[in-house]
């Protein structure tokens, strides 16, 4: 009964966070907008709304990794089956998100296909690659429209062109974009979850190595990255999760909530706090940098929300708001993907919005419904088995 409700109010974050990661990411073609919503410029030291949606993103995933793992644990899953399942999890996110990020240099002019039936047909792909096949499919049936996913994918990769019209370029890693990103985070978070079966102060150590890292590079310690970790930014961010996560399970264990609001009140306090202190010394607040500050505030700012959703799901059982948006926080995969799907059809059709929908009020407007018609789709398709699995 407790794991379920803690799941929940996860659930109801994670919804949030993708309702307002869609809105931001259409409204980011829209003009004239307050500059408190859009994001900061990656020359300016400071953060916007839009620059808090992706870290909390990450922030929830930690939350949700001793659940998952943890489950399959508890259930005496190998080492070895739960090490592959995280492997091609994490898989999974690296090559859609290194896909993605190619996409936004496609070169139409050099390319065999328009950039709207590539980036429809890539799409597709993933969804035939993961989707959530229902156990009554039959195994060839199965594995028929995973292959065609595959070789959609291969053809795809072929096809390829990037780069300017003078100089045309095949795929290439310039970065791994946003699920790229929380690929290699998850890899590194859950492959230590796992390796330590789930033990809080190994984990507290090893937040601390990655915040210390993080630090390290921005307070200019030293100049090189690591590899898989990189700056360790996102994986401070996902790991903070983690380790809230579990503090949250100890105590809710115990129904202390008395503790949980002391604890998750001044965490979360310190952290915003501690990101203004170490602000002027590593290169200031900037999510295009991922500086500690930006982690420090934006992992506060995270385990505030959090707090405030246990009270409201977890305690007083506020649940019927959340409905609304519900598949958001079920199908969170399939819900990132749709808008992509839409995009595509309008090159293909060469739909405009209206002129008013691109400016101001009334683009602010149309993010909004577009987020909520994004939610729509993906409930339609939740009802009908039709989700990504990862």
């Amino acid at each position: 009964m407790l794991q379920s409700k803690r799941l929940l109010s996860i659930d109801v974050f994670r919804a949030i966070n993708m309702f307002f990661m869609i809105f931001v990411n259409d409204l980011s073609g829209v003009r004239k907008v307050p500059e408190w919503i859009d994001h900061v410029k990656g020359y300016e030291d400071g953060m916007h709304f839009a620059d808090t949606i992706f870290p909390l993103f990450l922030f929830i995933a930690g939350l949700s990794i001793p659940l998952a793992i943890g489950r399959r644990i508890s259930k005496g899953d190998s080492f070895t089956s739960i090490a592959g399942y995280i492997l091609l999890r994490s898989f999974a996110l690296i090559v859609m998100g290194f896909f993605h990020v190619n996409m936004e240099e496609y070169n139409s002019a050099a390319a065999v296909l328009p950039l709207g039936i590539w980036e429809f047909l890539l799409t597709l792909s993933f969804f035939l690659i993961w989707l959530d096949y229902p156990d009554t499919l039959a195994k060839a049936k199965k594995y028929a429209l995973m292959g065609t996913g595959v070789v959609i994918l291969v053809v795809l990769a072929f096809l390829y062109k990037g780069g300017s019209p003078d100089a045309p370029k095949g795929l290439s890693p310039s970065w791994w974009g946003i699920l790229g990103i929380i690929g290699w985070a998850y890899l590194v978070c859950a492959g230590v979850y796992l390796l330590t079966k789930g033990n809080l102060t190994a984990l507290f150590i090893a937040l601390i190595m990655l915040v210390f890292i993080n630090i390290g590079i921005h307070a200019d310690w030293f100049d090189y990255k690591i590899w898989v970790v990189k700056d360790g930014a996102s994986a401070s961010l996902m790991m903070f999760g983690v380790v809230i996560s579990l503090l949250y399970s100890k105590m809710a264990i115990k129904n202390d909530y008395n503790k949980v609001w002391l604890i998750f009140t001044l965490s979360g306090i310190a952290l915003i706090i501690l990101g203004f202190i170490v602000r002027p010394y590593t290169h200031g607040i900037s999510k295009i940098h991922s500086t500690p500050s930006w982690v420090f505030i934006c992992t506060g700012i995270g385990i505030l929300l959090f707090e405030l959703l246990i009270w409201l799901i977890d305690v007083k059982g506020k649940q019927n708001w959340f409905k609304i948006i519900k598949p958001a926080g079920t199908s969170t995969l399939t819900c990132y993907l749709i808008p992509y799907f839409m995009v595509a059809i309008f090159y293909i059709i060469n739909f405009n919005y209206p002129h008013f929908l691109n400016y101001g009020a009334g683009g602010i407007i149309r993010s909004f419904g577009v987020a909520f018609i994004v939610i729509i789709i993906t409930g339609f398709l939740e009802k009908r088995r039709l989700r990504l699995k990862i």
